[in-house]
């Protein structure tokens, strides 16, 4: 184990003992959420990122163990394992160089090498190989020439002999390891079109890029491109220079009457075994590296988007743009409860404009509506004119914002759907995901499988199985950031909370049913399957308004209740003045003038537990997400055809990627701020500038208006 510690500390770059400390929680049955929060003092304050790579690795290494063990059973199960092969097998912390290093003793299939040695021509190619016999090569093959064996004469004897030697060098880990670092330093990948027709990967046609510097996103493209059966993709590799290592590597003497044959064998062994199979590898750890940055970006882009703040208080029109078969329209009041629900027709072909400037009015008067949430799909933005239109006629001030409803469609079809509103048509339910998104987007979002929210850089092609694991982190963290009102909460959001599974989330809704509104943490122990251990997990994230115990509209955690007690009977205050909006501004001003180094002795209680304790005091009940800057809300459009290059606008990031950034300008398009316009200074990363929500100031740079695309800069 401690050779494990090292590597993942060597890696994140933290401390061994951190490490040491965070596995020994894990391996306790703590989340990483609850980790993150709760222990911050044991892990040394690791943030539940750095905590998720942390797990990650430590299943790797883990798996990696368990596969070193099993590998130096079956090698000794054969009689060859040596004392420099176990330590070998040791020192390796990388899954395919431990396979490189099991190949030579891996059951093969047959192969040449295998009948030569079916044929006793084993000791021919250990003499070959080992380059010391004085005689001449052809007299002594003469002794292995075996016609029952159909070795009939000294070639065949020499050409099976050659085979054997082939495939030791392509078994030869050491060998394989240097080639691949040659080819990781040299090769180039290369992409032609296999049609005439045009096709999304234009730029890829006769396309060429050191694997060295090629980018995730570009890996990724090539791959669909192929997949798709438009390009033709190939590792061009540095021949000469591999062919060559082996050939010092393995011949003694260049004069010898070795060196023809084993030249042979080399370019044999590289040619049939060893290039394709590096081939493969290569394309493999390039889309595996790949993957792992297109599932990191989309994980942020996720939590971002989660974590997008809430607009509250407000009664909602959710507006469902389509053509034919007309806008569906779902109104919802300030605690996200459907009101009303019906279908206007003001788009094409119909274009009732009129009627559904009546009807609308009518909603928005009857239920005082103050926000209009259109979705951006569908005849999204001849919806958005015909609101803005609406607006100007009205005497009310009322806003509208454009959402976005990727998934809307998927919710709307699934069984949670159906469960929350078997008496509404699937079509409705769209509208009213587009509304709640704009109320409150983590509640909503949750309710969709994360894949299909919206924000991702190829997240359907890349491993599924990695990218719903990291999602469901992605979720988890955000959700527990955010905590959880215990008596508002669906099953959905609730079965992200930590130590809270789908079973448990059900029940605590069933539970809360039956007897009304939870009115304190401890309560949940009495929710069937939420025992000890579910309980330690969740408290914290747990909120309870207009609970007996004014602590939990915060996340202090019930371990700390007395820890909170006594710092703020100190202070000169009650728990109760919690509960006292005019005190509230007293309490902040005597927390904000502790010496934490000092009260935490005082209390004996760990400094960072203090300094969270002291934060969740100075705001009870707050939402972390209030301090994110709110979504753009617009009054009047902005159409495709106003666009003029140098115009300065406002906009909001929909989607961050490897090569920048789209952000929605309010146009039917989202704009692209390429990477090299997003500052005078160099940037590696577009997510070291912009955020996904962050509302930022760009200049149309330039304007494609038959593609319909905008290029835009942050560069003033």
């Amino acid at each position: 184990m401690s050779q494990i510690f090292k590597k993942i500390a060597e890696e994140l770059n933290i401390r061994e003992a951190q490490v040491e400390a965070t596995v020994k929680l894990i391996d306790e049955g703590n989340t990483i959420p609850f980790i993150a929060r709760y222990r911050k003092e044991v892990t040394g304050n690791l943030s539940d990122e750095t905590l998720r790579d942390l797990g990650e690795r430590l299943t790797y290494l883990r798996n990696l163990e368990k596969r070193k063990e099993e590998i130096i059973r079956l090698i000794d199960e054969q009689g060859k394992l040596t004392d420099e092969l176990t330590v070998k097998i040791a020192e390796t912390m990388v899954l395919s160089e431990l396979e490189d290093i099991y190949r030579p003793y891996r059951p093969k299939k047959r192969t040449k090498a295998t009948i030569a040695k079916e044929k006793g021509l084993e000791p021919l190619a250990n003499i070959i190989y080992l380059q010391s016999e004085k005689k001449d090569l052809y007299e002594v093959a003469k002794e292995f020439i075996n016609k029952e064996k159909e070795v009939n004469t000294e070639e065949d004897a020499i050409n099976g002999a050659l085979d054997i030697i082939a495939e030791n060098i392509a078994d030869n880990a050491d060998y394989r390891k240097k080639i691949k670092s040659f080819c990781f330093r040299e090769a180039v990948i290369t992409s032609k079109a296999t049609k005439e027709e045009k096709s999304p990967y234009d730029m890829y046609h006769d396309y060429k890029e050191p694997i060295l510097r090629i980018p995730s996103h570009r890996i990724l493209a090539i791959n669909r491109g192929e997949k798709e059966e438009f390009l033709k993709v190939k590792i061009e590799k540095p021949e000469d220079k591999i062919l060559e290592y082996l050939k010092k590597q393995i011949i003694k003497d260049f004069k010898s009457q070795f060196n023809n044959p084993l030249t042979v064998a080399i370019e044999d062994s590289y040619k049939r075994l060893i290039e394709p199979s590096i081939d493969r590898e290569i394309r493999n750890d390039l889309t595996e590296r790949s993957e792992e940055k297109a599932i990191k970006v989309f994980g942020k882009n996720a939590k971002q988007l989660l974590l997008q703040p809430p607009i509250k208080g407000m009664t909602v029109m959710g507006f469902d743009p389509a053509y034919r078969t007309g806008c569906k329209i779902a109104v919802i009041d300030h605690t996200g409860k459907l009101l009303a629900t019906t279908t206007v027709y003001p788009t094409e072909p119909q274009n009732d404009v009129e009627g559904a400037k009546k009807e609308l009015k009518a909603l928005i008067d009857k239920f005082d509506i103050n926000m209009i949430a259109i979705g951006n799909g569908t005849a999204s933005r001849e919806s958005e004119a015909f609101v803005s239109e609406l607006i100007k006629e009205l005497d009310k001030e009322i806003y509208y914002a454009i959402v976005s409803e990727a998934g809307a469609s998927v919710y709307s079809a699934s069984k949670l759907a159906t469960e929350e509103y078997p008496n509404i048509n699937v079509s409705l339910r769209g509208a009213i995901s587009i509304a709640r998104r704009l109320q409150d987007p983590l509640s909503e979002l949750v309710k969709i499988d994360p894949k299909a929210i919206g924000v991702g850089q190829y997240q359907h092609d890349v491993n599924q199985k990695k990218l719903s694991e990291s999602l469901t982190g992605v979720v988890e963290d955000a959700v527990n950031s955010v905590g959880v009102d215990i008596n508002t909460a669906t099953p959905s959001l609730l079965s992200y909370v930590s130590g809270i599974n789908g079973t448990i989330a059900k029940n605590i809704v069933k539970y809360r049913d039956e007897n009304g509104e939870i009115k304190q943490r401890k309560d949940l122990l009495k929710v069937p399957k939420l025992g000890q251990a579910a309980f330690k997990q969740c408290a914290g994230f747990i909120r309870i308004f207009d609970g007996k115990n004014p602590l939990e509209v915060t996340a202090v955690h019930p371990e700390s209740y007395e820890v909170a007690e006594k710092l703020l009977t100190n202070l000169g205050f009650s728990v109760d003045n919690l509960k006292e909006k005019s005190k509230l501004g007293e309490i902040k001003k005597t927390l904000e003038k502790v010496d934490i180094q000092e009260m935490s002795e005082k209390l004996n209680v760990g400094s960072l537990t203090l300094k969270d304790i002291i934060e969740e005091l100075s705001k009870p009940g707050r939402d972390p997400r209030e301090e994110l800057p709110k979504p753009i809300l617009r009054s009047d459009v902005l159409k495709f055809e106003d666009l003029q290059e140098g115009m300065e606008l406002t906009g909001t990031v929909r989607n961050v990627i490897d090569f920048g950034a789209f952000v929605d300008i309010g146009v039917k398009h989202d704009g692209l701020v390429h990477i090299s316009e997003m500052s005078d200074k160099f940037v590696k990363n577009p997510s070291e500038v912009v955020s996904v929500g962050d509302i930022v100031k760009v200049k149309v740079l330039s304007i494609d208006r038959e593609k319909q695309k905008v290029s835009l800069t942050m560069k003033f």
